[in-house]
């Protein structure tokens, strides 16, 4: 989806000059508001912590990513240089200001992979354990006693196969609790549906959100109404966020204004219409393009 543009200095104004005239709610869309916006966090050390991007106060739920290498049993996270020690921590500090962290499985390169049943098992069994709820001797907890809420698929490269067996062995967990589910599952499908690398995982009904991304795909080749109107009518029990972002040089960068009138009027209309969800938190602390997210979304 090519639609970028560079981002005046009177964007600002902008927003500024919606709010005085009240056209922040939206003719169309008021009644779709929803006020969630989620980011992944993760990409760049520049970024700052985590604990900075959950008090920035434009998050709902922030993503960390990525669990790059997995399937084969083993497993390494991959967070641009950010120091593991404190994150514990500050998922904790995230968590006490009602925001959700989730940890995002796969990303781009191609050191995971699920070749087989029991290699789905084994590394839900290591999630549980090793960043969820679960405790097991001999296993590591990166992020000590703190327990993220969920789990995200972002699939980009490789066999969709057992993807849904993963998906049913996390959610497996939540058995044992009741009137809470401490594994909550969420996908991050590129835009061009369907995405046959999680369609399965989709398909088993438990992932609760589901992030399309409208943006750096060479495959997408259709309006965005066209693709928004296929995820929300295939997942109608799933929350469907319109994935954006932050940064006016990525393919697929909608201006502020453009997105106001032209996306957030298209995707509210959608009875499972979740939110926002922007990439990533060092693009967005540049831009600030979640201030109109936030206000609009």
């Amino acid at each position: 989806m090519a639609l970028a543009s560079r981002r005046p200095a009177s964007l600002l104004a902008l927003a500024a000059l919606l709010s005085v005239v009240g056209l922040l709610a939206g003719p169309a869309a008021a009644t779709g508001k929803t006020g969630q916006v989620t980011v992944f966090w993760g990409r760049n050390k520049a970024e700052g912590s985590l604990r900075e991007a959950c008090d920035s106060g434009t998050y709902t739920i922030v993503i960390i990513s990525f669990l790059n290498v997995y399937g084969r049993g083993k497993y390494s996270l991959d967070l641009s240089g950010h120091p593991v020690a404190g994150i514990g921590d500050d998922i904790k500090h995230c968590q006490s200001k009602n925001m959700l962290v989730f940890l995002s499985i796969g990303g781009f390169g191609n050191r995971y992979s699920l070749p087989t049943s029991k290699s789905a098992a084994d590394v839900a069994d290591y999630l549980w354990n090793a960043y969820l709820a679960g405790s097991r001797w001999g296993v590591f907890r990166p992020f000590g006693d703190a327990a993220v809420d969920g789990i995200d698929f972002f699939i980009d490269q490789g066999s969709p196969d057992h993807y849904d067996e993963l998906a049913r062995r996390l959610w497996s967990y939540n058995k044992g609790y009741r009137a809470r589910t401490p594994v909550q599952l969420t996908a991050t499908p590129r835009c061009a549906f369907p995405d046959r690398r999680v369609e399965r995982a989709l398909a088993t009904g438990l992932v609760g959100r589901i992030h399309v991304r409208f943006y750096d795909d060479p495959s997408y080749d259709a309006s965005l109404q066209r693709e928004w109107d296929k995820w929300t009518a295939a997942y109608p029990d799933s929350e469907i966020y319109v994935g954006l972002p932050a940064s006016e040089q990525t393919v697929g960068y909608v201006h502020p204004k453009k997105l106001y009138y032209d996306v957030i009027s298209v995707v509210q209309k959608a009875a499972n219409y979740g939110g926002i969800m922007i990439w990533d938190r060092y693009s967005d602390k540049r831009t600030n393009y979640s201030s109109y997210a936030k206000g609009w979304a």
